[in-house]
């Protein structure tokens, strides 16, 4: 597959993953400050989109949809530096995109699903989203290990994003993805924006730190090849012409 395929795929995951996902914050009115249904159908839809890309843009790009995963995988030697530098300038592309139709279809006062500083308090702020963005990652990493996980991987990573969702949306709205909090915040302005350097360097802090910590803690593990994912089915002989049959034919007398 074309490094040029990949990149439009990851520009459409990421487009789809900040104008569903963002959008859907904000016509359920999504606060944060308590646990409603609103909160609960954000955390949801969040995760349902990876599901969703997942299986359709999976198989093309991988669908990080996501510069902090891209840097796991970059850290992991599953990509190039080139590849790692397409990917993420194809995410904030498509993050771009999605704030774009996001402040069509909504009020940019209504904040367009960016972050927030939790408690005017920047070091907690970087903290929560470094170890929301650490448990997203290193379930990623473990999930996409085996090839034999390959057809619930989408899944579990998409289970995984509404869980720190449903445990971050509270804190700071849940980035763990530095294109999804810029894509919206260009738009909104004020400090969305002036903030939005935190919810850049933290995802990519916890991303690092998970791959590190993942690399290390699986180093010596046997790595699984295609043959043990599908084992291949016992060799029948084949006969290529009739055969005689082993008997004399009495004489008649």
């Amino acid at each position: 597959m074309s490094l040029s395929k990949k990149c439009i795929a990851e520009c459409i995951g990421t487009f789809v993953l900040v104008f569903f996902g963002c959008g859907t914050a904000v016509a359920v009115k999504c606060s944060g400050m308590s646990p409603d249904a609103g909160y609960l159908m954000t955390a949801l839809a969040f995760g349902l989109i990876i599901v969703a890309m997942a299986y359709s843009i999976g198989n093309i790009s991988g669908c990080h949809i996501n510069p902090a995963v891209s840097l796991a995988m970059l850290i992991s030697k599953k990509m190039t530096p080139k590849e790692f530098g397409a990917y993420v300038g194809s995410q904030f592309i498509g993050a771009i995109i999605g704030g774009a139709f996001l402040s069509i279809f909504f009020d940019t006062k209504t904040g367009l699903g960016t972050n927030a500083i939790y408690a005017d308090n920047v070091w907690a702020t970087l903290c929560i989203e470094i170890i929301l963005t650490f448990v997203f990652i290193i379930a990623i990493l473990g999930v996409t290990s085996k090839i034999s996980n390959s057809s619930v991987a989408g899944i579990v990573i998409g289970l995984t994003l509404t869980l720190v969702h449903i445990f971050g949306i509270y804190f700071t709205g849940t980035s763990v993805n530095p294109a999804r909090s810029f894509g919206p915040a260009i738009f909104v302005g004020g400090d969305a924006f002036v903030n939005v350097w935190m919810f850049i360097i933290a995802p990519l802090v916890g991303a690092a730190l998970a791959a590190w910590l993942y690399n290390y803690l699986a180093d010596g593990l046997p790595e699984e090849t295609p043959a043990e994912e599908a084992p291949a089915a016992p060799s029948v002989p084949v006969k290529n012409g009739p055969t005689r049959s082993n008997k004399s034919k009495k004489r008649r007398r």
